[in-house]
């Protein structure tokens, strides 16, 4: 299955503001291993469940790793003459982008790292430093490349894992679809990954909750605060649902490519705003690994990003940074 963290929670009254002629269209269904909600206003009342839930299938077919035969699976496998579609080549890409940005802080070849360590496949392993070594030698996003729909590994032993990025992927190729049919007002939600576009029909913006981050995985959700979105997209990652205990230590699930360890800072998640919901997705898991400071940094220096972060204090409570953008969006206090 897909990460099924639900880390962003919209937030939809039962009065979206549409008026009794105009209603909103609301679609809801399951797709990689978790939810999507979406709502679109459409003058022609048409309904396009059916289109959206077959889109979602055709692109589990292409990037899922837990569909056998998906062409992700089989890049994987080492299968001859895998036929790459756009919905890979576009992950691969992303990837590679993100990867190249952060430092190889987000590196989607890191698989093999993450089953080792038990996550996302089974119970937590032993594992050991030679373990770790050996793993190294085959992660790495330059030991992999495409060329005219080739994948061409430096080791046949790499894989690729898109999970971190193809969430928001799956967000924006459904926006796209419904930009396609002339619908401009509209907000999709793929397990936790939103895109807003347009508004309301009463000119209000869309808004989405941040999930407060839990002591516990068992904690129940609750937000930490409320934000606007007007043609933006949002996804968090966050490492306080996912860990394993061992020794009177907490091991969190986000791996650091570059040791091959579950990370060991304060950082207990990133909310990032994007234009892209696909790059927001993949920079707020390289956030995640970089920690707080690092991050602050790489987000600050860019004009097309903004970011909230929660973190851990030595009180065993939460503090939190905003950047100027994200504090401007604020709509109800996050504390």
């Amino acid at each position: 299955m897909w990460r099924s963290l639900i880390l962003i929670i919209v937030i939809v009254s039962s009065c979206v503001g549409s008026s009794s002629s105009d209603p909103p269209i609301k679609l809801m269904g399951e797709a990689q291993g978790t939810y999507y909600s979406i709502i679109y206003f459409d003058k022609q009342q048409r309904d396009f469940q059916f289109e959206i839930d077959s889109l979602l299938d055709a692109f589990d077919q292409s990037v899922s790793l837990w569909i056998p035969n998906s062409i992700l699976s089989r890049v994987n496998n080492n299968e001859d003459n895998v036929l790459i579609d756009k919905f890979f080549s576009d992950n691969f890409f992303l990837s590679k982008k993100v990867a190249s940005e952060t430092d190889g802080a987000f590196d989607f070849t890191i698989g093999p790292l993450v089953k080792a360590w038990g996550f996302g496949y089974d119970n937590h392993r032993q594992i050991d430093s030679l373990i770790i070594d050996s793993l190294l030698k085959i992660v790495g996003y330059q030991k992999v490349d495409l060329f005219k729909n080739m994948v061409i590994k430096k080791n046949k032993n790499t894989t690729f894992d898109f999970n971190a990025i193809a969430q928001g992927y799956s967000v924006d190729m459904v926006g796209q679809f419904l930009l396609d049919k002339q619908i401009n007002n509209f907000l999709v939600d793929i397990g936790g990954e939103v895109m807003a576009r347009g508004r309301k029909p009463d000119n209000s913006p869309w808004k989405v909750g941040i999930e407060k981050p839990a002591k516990n995985a068992t904690d129940q959700r609750s937000l930490s605060g409320v934000i606007k979105l007007i043609n933006q997209s949002v996804a968090t990652s966050g490492n306080y649902r996912k860990f394993f205990e061992e020794d009177g230590k907490r091991y969190a699930h986000t791996i650091d490519p570059h040791t091959g360890y579950p990370v060991q800072h304060n950082l207990l998640s990133v909310s990032i705003i994007c234009n892209n919901t696909a790059l927001a997705d993949a920079y707020a898991t390289a956030c995640m690994v970089m920690g707080l400071e690092k991050s602050i940094k790489f987000v600050e220096s860019r004009d097309d990003l903004e970011a909230f972060f929660i973190y851990s204090n030595h009180q065993n409570g939460y503090d939190d940074y905003a950047t100027e953008g994200f504090k401007s969006l604020i709509v109800k206090d996050f504390n």
